[in-house]
């Protein structure tokens, strides 16, 4: 039996969707996650947010840009993540 794995059965990456909050790093962005969770003893629906660096090749994405975000290797000390596509540009940000 071998445990050799084919290119098919490559792991898959986590994607998470949030809005660009800062674009002043150069290659980086920040990405401001939110999440619905139930309060474990009050039962009521709050929202968790969460801020990740990720990578941005071509300084693409500007301040309220709607993206998709995908995990990779470590690229820098807290950034992990790349940003994979772009959902919603910004109102303000079309030329």
């Amino acid at each position: 039996m071998s445990n050799l794995k084919t290119t098919s059965e490559s792991k898959l990456k986590r994607t998470l969707t949030g809005t660009v909050t800062s674009d002043k790093m150069d290659k980086t962005v920040t990405v401001l996650v939110e999440r619905k969770v139930k309060h474990p003893l009050l039962g009521k629906i709050i929202r968790v947010s969460k801020k990740y660096h990720a990578h941005d090749e071509e300084n693409q994405f500007h301040v309220g840009d709607v993206v998709t975000i995908e995990e990779c290797r470590p690229l820098a000390k807290t950034k992990t993540w790349r940003v994979a596509k772009l959902l919603e540009k910004a109102a303000g940000n079309q030329l």
